[in-house]
């Protein structure tokens, strides 16, 4: 259901199709950008009298499955299509389409797979995906750009405006260097299919498309095509000013001050860091509602006095997705770019903001 889509184009594809053959019963979803295959084995849960295919209503067909009254259903394909689904006293029948007219899904070379824990890649993708572009103007930064060696897996998402940059090294990448820009929409089904354990993912990259293998799941995307921006020039080397917060004590200071800012026109929060007296204050103003101004606790402040402006939202996700207890925010210029990176040196996580011209 995850791949269907109501506002579909193609009629066929408002459907779930459905293959039973001797061994299995197969499941496809698609809206053309994701397709989602799942292969139920023949067992004590599942008896096959006869093999065929029909490609059923999805909303239908879900809804009445969870509404069903019994444990069990039989399931029977009649003449022009039409389904009839039993289950104790209740009867039901739908019609269906020929299976034959449904999209097929692309075939893709496992000459290049390769395999990724579940909880690393999911991590990855949470760590990224929300900073990618919603607005499709340019449709190349609403993905995530992947770029897996045999050592390590680099993923890097961004809108123009913030970006986050991961990389973790792998036992066993792919022998061969592959690029990849999956769409962010297609990462935040996938990370929830991927779910709270740690399956194993099989990585199948294609032409235009990617598998991803989970088990008894296929998980195809399209790609996006064309090039990805040289982000790694974006990032400072150096910085004027630092300054290392607690994350619970950084995140509650700008709750509290987004408080005013998300009521007013411009949402912006400023920030001012004086390394002469040692003291932070962060604040925000909205014409309608006030004001709010909070000093707030840090670990250590070191550099250049310095005074900006941003997004409070930009700086909320990035706590978000932080992995540290506490980290560390890196300054050149207010009106530059800063970075929020985690206070440990080994982990390889760079989260950029870009601040917000208020004058």
């Amino acid at each position: 259901m995850r791949a269907i889509s109501s506002r579909t184009t193609i009629p066929i594809l408002s459907g779930i199709k459905l293959v039973l053959t001797e061994d299995e019963l197969i499941l496809t979803g698609s809206d053309t950008d994701i397709s989602i295959e799942i292969k139920i084995p023949v067992s004590e849960d599942l008896t096959v009298e006869s093999t065929g295919s029909i490609v059923l209503p999805a909303r239908f067909f879900s809804e009445i499955i969870k509404k069903l009254p019994g444990k069990d259903f039989s399931f029977e394909v009649k003449e022009s299509f039409q389904t009839q689904i039993v289950s104790e006293n209740s009867d039901f029948t739908i019609n269906g389409l020929d299976a034959n007219n449904y999209p097929r899904l692309p075939e893709i070379p496992d000459d290049s797979t390769f395999t990724i824990s579940g909880k690393t890649f999911r991590e990855i993708i949470n760590e990224t995906q929300f900073a990618v572009a919603t607005q499709e103007s340019r449709l190349v930064l609403t993905g995530v750009h992947f770029n897996f060696s045999p050592d390590q897996i680099k993923a890097v998402g961004t809108d123009s405006h913030r970006l986050s940059e991961r990389t973790i090294s792998l036992e066993n990448g792919p022998q061969t260097e592959t690029d990849l820009i999956i769409p962010g929409k297609s990462l935040q089904e996938l990370s929830r299919i991927i779910g709270e354990g740690n399956p194993e993912v099989k990585v199948c990259p294609g032409e235009s498309q990617v598998l991803f293998e989970i088990g008894n799941i296929l998980f195809y995307s399209r790609l996006l095509e064309g090039s990805y921006p040289d982000t790694d020039r974006l990032l400072p080397t150096e910085s004027s000013t630092s300054v290392q917060f607690e994350l619970s004590e950084l995140s509650s200071a700008l709750d509290r001050a987004s408080l005013v800012t998300h009521a007013g026109r411009n949402n912006v929060v400023k920030l001012s860091l004086d390394t002469e007296n040692q003291k932070v204050v962060l604040s925000g103003e909205s014409a309608e509602i006030g004001n709010v101004e909070e000093e707030v606790s840090f670990k250590n402040l070191s550099g250049e006095n310095l005074e900006l402006s941003f997004n409070p939202d930009y700086l909320r996700d990035a706590l978000r997705a932080s992995i540290t207890d506490s980290i560390v925010m890196k300054f050149t210029q207010p009106l530059r770019p800063f970075t929020v990176v985690p206070d440990k040196e080994d982990i390889n996580f760079v989260q950029l903001i870009t601040p917000v011209r208020t004058f």
